[in-house]
């Protein structure tokens, strides 16, 4: 009769308070003769401070005796991808290291993740912008995530990190943004040897070649056809001429001026575009080479927007840069709701020049000069069928090893 008076007077009280008035009715029930009651109590309390336990010991967001907030937030990530296969973590496989192993093993060590995060990355709802690929590297990577907001927080992510890989920005975001999907555009560039632009008849690995400005203004006006929305099913393996998929709009596409580094000159191609396909960017580039050094007729490029297969060759991977992400639409909804800031980088955009010049473009550089992977890959052009619709099959098995860094130009993972 007690309890369920106790009961009665539970109408109206909340979840917890209702929880704790039937715990102490209970805990005050006779015992039973024998002790079986009391040792099952003594059982659960014991079972309780176990699971505590063990939570603390996963990390419970404090340091001394303060407590840290769990926010979701994104970092902005620069890496060099040498050594690397890839952005992506394979939890269970470490035969193949990814720049995600090191980030997670950061997070943990500098106690912004419980160690059971870094098992199930789900846990904090991590997700990166770009799935950049073996040897790829990245200056404006995003990855959103939750996190513990600890003190000095990237000063210990990065003391913990490789010095190729630097966290340079964090901010804030809503809690249901999602790095991938809230993703607007990507901007790539594409560092290479300007001998790749040299004629056929030239020597491919003259070092001495210097880009003339009416080969220039041919690259640029090649590059530029790229522009607006193309069925790009020759640019990939993974899609056929029916597939809505492999439609894609590119925003702009050109090459700079050329600069001359360690004795070699060099260019950078830069694309802006919405999403891209594996390999795309790669082959977007390795036909315009084909045409520019005269193997291919410019009418190629229209050609290869049609139904039927056509030969496509891959540039190397070298030299492929996730350059910066862009959310607009995320940008002109929150960043200026005095809660949350606009996801752009201009303050950090020293540091970001700072990394490229002292990590990505010397291994960029030096990496083509001992590997010589350009010159031994337009050695292969001449290998490819562009008078008609050639196989893309044949042309990928003649490619050499050394051109394909299994690379994905990081858009395996954005491209639907």
């Amino acid at each position: 009769m007690r309890f369920l008076r106790h009961m009665g007077r539970m109408k109206g009280l909340g979840m917890a308070e209702e929880l704790r008035i039937v715990t102490n009715c209970q805990a005050r029930r006779p015992k039973s003769g024998d002790g079986r009651e009391e040792s099952e109590e003594a059982k659960q309390e014991e079972n309780g401070r176990e699971a505590k336990r063990l939570k603390a010991s996963q990390g419970d967001g404090k340091e001394g005796n303060k407590k840290y907030p769990k926010r979701k937030i994104v970092l902005l990530l620069a890496y060099s991808g040498k050594g690397y296969h890839g952005m992506q973590r394979n939890v269970g496989n470490s035969q193949f290291k990814t720049i995600e192993d090191d980030l997670v093993l950061a997070l943990i060590r500098s106690g912004c993740i419980p160690e059971n995060h870094g098992e199930d990355m789900k846990k904090m709802s991590f997700q990166r912008c770009a799935r950049t690929d073996k040897g790829v590297s990245a200056a404006g990577q995003i990855v959103s995530l939750k996190i513990w907001l600890i003190e000095d927080i990237l000063q210990k992510i990065n003391d913990y990190l490789p010095a190729h890989i630097r966290i340079l920005g964090l901010k804030r975001v809503t809690g249901g943004f999602n790095s991938k999907n809230k993703c607007d555009a990507r901007t790539y560039s594409y560092m290479l040897p300007t001998f790749a632009f040299a004629h056929k008849d030239h020597d491919p690995q003259d070092e001495a070649y210097r880009l003339s400005p009416e080969t220039l203004g041919a690259v640029n006006r090649l590059l530029a056809c790229y522009k607006g929305t193309h069925n790009f099913h020759n640019f990939t393996s993974q899609k056929g001429p029916k597939d809505p998929s492999a439609k894609r709009y590119i925003l702009e596409m050109y090459c700079e001026e050329p600069f001359v580094r360690d004795g070699i000159e060099l260019a950078v191609i830069k694309v802006k575009g919405q999403s891209f396909m594996m390999h795309q960017i790669r082959k977007m580039i390795g036909l315009v080479i084909a045409v520019i050094k005269g193997y291919a007729p410019e009418s190629i490029l229209e050609q290869s927007w049609g139904e039927e297969k056509v030969d496509v060759p891959k540039a190397p991977g070298l030299g492929l840069v996730l350059e910066r992400v862009h959310f607009e639409k995320y940008n002109q909804r929150f960043g200026n709701d005095g809660l949350h800031e606009a996801l752009e980088w201009a303050a950090e955009a020293d540091q970001i020049a700072a990394f490229k010049e002292q990590h990505i473009y010397p291994t960029i550089v030096s990496t083509e000069k001992e590997e010589k992977s350009m010159a031994g890959w337009l050695a292969t052009l001449s290998n490819h069928d562009f008078s008609s619709t050639a196989s893309r099959a044949r042309a990928d098995s003649q490619e050499p090893k050394i051109s394909d860094p299994e690379g994905s130009d990081g858009c395996g993972d954005d491209s639907d």
